[in-house]
């Protein structure tokens, strides 16, 4: 099963995070995809809006996990991981992850525990989405090294949209250092209210701001107390009110992320005949022996974020929501 590895991450906190990864969840379970929801978040917030009342109180999650890779201890691959009543699979998280994110700076490769877990566990799904905690420590990285793309959720604020300097920075951090294949899906805007000014000024200035080297979904997710009634009730918004407008907006963001996936599994297709064509044409015969001219790949990863330092730096130098600097 070819899996892909999404992180929901912002370091401002109430963005719309745990949210978005339930009901991007939910939205692709109903879309047929085997799904496994990660919370990496030791507040615990997606395992409660999952119906998880007391996950401090759960004898294991996803600190047990780390814990037993960081010690090289076997695990089965559905160990600890909770069967939801939605379709969807969730390794919970409580505070115990707090005290992991401590220990991994004494641990060898304490970058990539996450992964060690993530690869085990990915044969079994479609989409694993990782809902990461509000900070860029350890936790996040450990997040954006295990997985294939981030999605960026942000409200159309001064003080959220500010948040993504830092967090393009360790981005362009790991993908240099760690992981080259990470890119970004896109920059998701939560809790809109389309019929103020200061909303659609940010959004359209975030637009211009990043043009093509990062994607703004076209997508952007109102502003509805639905929202928080539903994680009241444990439920994702499908389940809670299917036909509100923002179950309505949870759907395009679904179609936006398949059709990503899919131009994505399209181009490394295209790459493999051509590499393919190419190795064909350059095989000539000397003296029986095979010999195969030199080839280039590719280093075009998806469709944006192929940032360079640079290239983030300047885009941050310009950087101006609503007339001002950021």
């Amino acid at each position: 099963m070819n899996c892909k590895v999404i992180a929901i991450e912002n370091q401002k906190g109430g963005t719309g995070k745990s949210t978005t990864a339930l009901n991007l969840g939910v939205g692709l379970k109903m879309k047929g995809k085997k799904v496994l929801l990660i919370d990496a978040d030791p507040q615990g917030s997606l395992s409660i809006s999952l119906g998880i009342k007391r996950p401090d109180e759960l004898d294991v999650s996803l600190a047990t996990l780390m814990s037993k890779v960081i010690d090289n201890k076997p695990f089965d691959d559905d160990y600890g991981i909770i069967h939801c009543s939605e379709g969807i699979d969730l390794m919970p998280c409580n505070v115990e992850l707090s005290g992991i994110e401590s220990y991994l700076f004494t641990v060898m490769s304490r970058e990539c525990i996450m992964r060690s877990y993530v690869n085990q566990v990915k044969k079994n799904y479609d989409y694993i989405l990782i809902d990461c905690t509000p900070s860029l420590g350890l936790l996040p990285i450990n997040a954006f090294v295990a997985a294939d793309s981030i999605i960026v959720p942000s409200q159309p604020r001064i003080l959220s949209t500010k948040g993504l300097d830092l967090l393009l920075r360790t981005y362009s951090q790991v993908k240099r250092g760690i992981n080259p294949d990470l890119k970004i899906d896109g920059i998701l805007f939560t809790m809109v209210d389309a019929r103020t000014v200061n909303d659609r000024s940010v959004i359209e200035s975030m637009r211009e701001t990043f043009g093509m080297k990062i994607n703004v979904f076209d997508t952007f997710i109102p502003a509805s107390v639905r929202v928080t009634e539903a994680n009241m009730e444990g439920k994702s918004i499908f389940a809670y009110d299917g036909k509100c407008k923002v179950a309505y907006a949870y759907k395009n963001l679904t179609k936006e992320v398949l059709d990503i996936a899919a131009r994505e599994k399209a181009r490394f297709s295209d790459e493999l005949f051509m590499n393919d064509k190419e190795r064909a044409e350059n095989i000539s015969f000397d003296s029986s022996v095979l010999k195969m001219e030199p080839f280039e790949l590719t280093d075009e990863v998806g469709d944006f974020a192929i940032l360079t330092e640079e290239e983030i730096e300047e885009i941050l130098k310009n950087e101006k929501i609503g007339g001002r600097k950021l």
